[in-house]
């Protein structure tokens, strides 16, 4: 069974309401523990949100006769309210809360460094607020007693989202998410700050200038304070029409595909181009030069980009990605993993352990592989759409064994930048560095396993 608790109160299995035959005062009672789902919630912290902070003498005996009613009504759909010491508290098992889904998306999504993966997160999140919390079953003030949290939590998550945006280009999906929030919401000059770049980069100075003049009469009137150093940065930027607020910042040796940040291809083979999707490797991730595959969907499109699988195949990774998002998760972190071995085999051939790692998955994409008629007449060996989610690493297996078993392996050179490590092949023997301006001094450094 599914619970849904921001917007109208529901209780759902495979999609369809569940009538549970409970009066208001019990829905409220459930609402109240499954707000902290799998938690206990004190008896008289219960009572007191019941009966709006004036419970009569006899809301104990009270509560326990709801609990009994809960009980019965949940227990045909495996739903368990269990007595813990002075409270009860909903075991939901392998049930579903709404409100432990957002906040799950919300830990995803500030943990996620691609802005892609982060505005994936939040748009699931956000989607999943159908009105105010528990909207027809509480009043304003009970709703701001026990939702203000998940409330400001929202609010975030629409900011943080728009500045992921910001940073992709796509200032106008944040004109159409903000502007009616701005006006709603002055006091929030982060919200504010997101809206006037977005103005400003669709050309609409003179909009995003009053965005500011609007909020800033409200602080100064209503708060009786000035608006902060960004806010006012920003300000002064776009009265100078600073042409760096017309474009979001890249990252340094990038190249944008689908949306997504891909590093550029200086090492003159796919397997090469895999190890360089971690560049630098004592770089964090906020840094240019470190992990560029952050989602599952930025190592779909680097397979395109590639030519390891044709754009319908990687139409379709993406859209199994979405439907099966765990599954696309353990396929990166196989992916990052395998990257590790591949990178210690190609750098240190007395690494036997890491050729074994590569070996293994190699063995797996010949097996797999099938060999196709190309449009030029030249035959390629392809992964079938069968492979799934692990078509990216398995092509990619596929290409590091051709590279090993040709002379081309002994021309493998690592540069030795200590912001750098990225391979490339050199015939020659000739060549220091690879193609980054950047690059000078320093062994380069090996990143540890799943990095």
């Amino acid at each position: 069974m599914d619970f849904a608790l921001l917007g109208p109160f529901e209780a759902r299995h495979e999609g369809r309401p569940v009538p549970l035959g409970i009066r208001r005062q019990e829905r409220c009672l459930l609402a109240f523990l499954l707000l902290e789902a799998g938690r206990p919630v004190p008896t008289g912290r219960l009572a007191d949100l019941l009966w709006d902070g004036a419970p009569p003498p006899t809301a104990r005996a009270t509560l326990h006769t709801y609990v009994g009613r809960l009980r019965a009504a949940l227990r045909p759909h495996g739903v368990t309210v269990a007595t813990r010491h002075d409270g009860y508290a909903v075991e939901t098992g392998g049930h579903a809360v709404d409100v432990q889904e957002f906040l799950a998306l919300l830990g995803r999504a500030a943990h996620a460094g691609d802005p892609g993966e982060q505005v994936r997160c939040h748009d699931r999140a956000l989607a999943l607020w159908r009105g105010p919390l528990l909207d027809g079953l509480l009043d304003p003030g009970r709703r701001a007693r026990i939702g203000g949290r998940l409330a400001e939590l929202r609010l975030t998550a629409l900011e943080e989202r728009a500045e992921s945006h910001l940073t992709m280009g796509l200032h106008t999906r944040v004109l159409a998410d903000l502007a009616p929030l701005a006006a709603a919401h002055p006091d929030r000059e982060r919200l504010v700050a997101a809206l006037m770049t977005a103005l400003y980069r669709s050309g609409r100075q003179a909009e995003a200038l009053e965005a500011y003049r609007a909020t800033r009469d409200h602080l100064v009137t209503e708060l009786g304070i000035d608006p902060g150093p960004a806010l006012t940065t920003l300000h002064e930027r776009i009265l100078a029409a600073d042409p760096r607020l017309d474009r979001p910042p890249a990252p340094l040796y990038a190249v944008r595909v689908r949306d997504h940040w891909l590093p550029w291809s200086t090492g003159g083979h796919p397997a090469l181009e895999f190890c360089n999707t971690y560049a630098g490797w004592h770089r964090s991730p906020e840094t240019p030069g470190s992990d560029w595959l952050r989602g599952y969907p930025t190592l779909a499109v680097w397979a395109g980009h590639l030519d390891l699988a044709d754009d319908t195949v990687v139409d379709a990774l993406l859209d199994l990605a979405l439907a099966r998002p765990a599954a696309a998760t353990a396929a990166l972190e196989e992916a990052r993993s395998f990257r590790t071995a591949l990178y210690a085999c190609l750098t240190d051939p007395a690494d036997a352990r890491a050729f074994r790692t590569v070996a293994a998955t190699a063995g797996e994409a010949a097996a797999a592989a099938v060999l196709t008629a190309g449009p030029d007449g030249v035959a390629h060996w392809r992964l079938p759409p069968s492979a799934g989610l692990r078509l990216p690493l398995l092509a990619t297996a596929r290409a590091a064994a051709d590279l090993l078993t040709t002379p081309a392996r002994l021309t493998l050179r690592a540069c030795p930048g200590a912001d750098c490590g990225w391979l490339f092949q050199d015939a020659a023997g000739r060549r220091r560095w690879c193609s980054l301006s950047t690059c000078g001094g320093g062994p380069a450094r090996t990143p540890a396993a799943g990095a």
